[in-house]
């Protein structure tokens, strides 16, 4: 099976890299900035970053979530 990238922006990627990790048994493989990680389990490979620019400007946190939701919902 190829392997499939999912991306998550997250507002806190070390808290998100402790959660993957411990509870949902993915391995890190790269944290080269605060904002960005990359963790893996078997053929998916999760990056998750922190919002920046604009998005992060203009929306609220409700609104975010909002518009997280019809992301993941174009991807299934």
């Amino acid at each position: 099976m190829a392997t499939v990238s999912v991306r998550y922006i997250v507002d806190d990627v070390d808290a998100a890299i402790a959660f993957y990790t411990r509870h949902l048994g993915f391995a890190e493989v790269m944290h080269p900035a605060p904002t960005f990680a990359m963790l893996s389990r078997g053929d998916l490979r999760l990056l998750l970053s922190a919002p920046s620019g604009e998005l992060r400007r203009k929306l609220n946190p409700e609104e975010m979530r909002r518009v997280l939701k019809l992301r993941w919902r174009d991807c299934v």
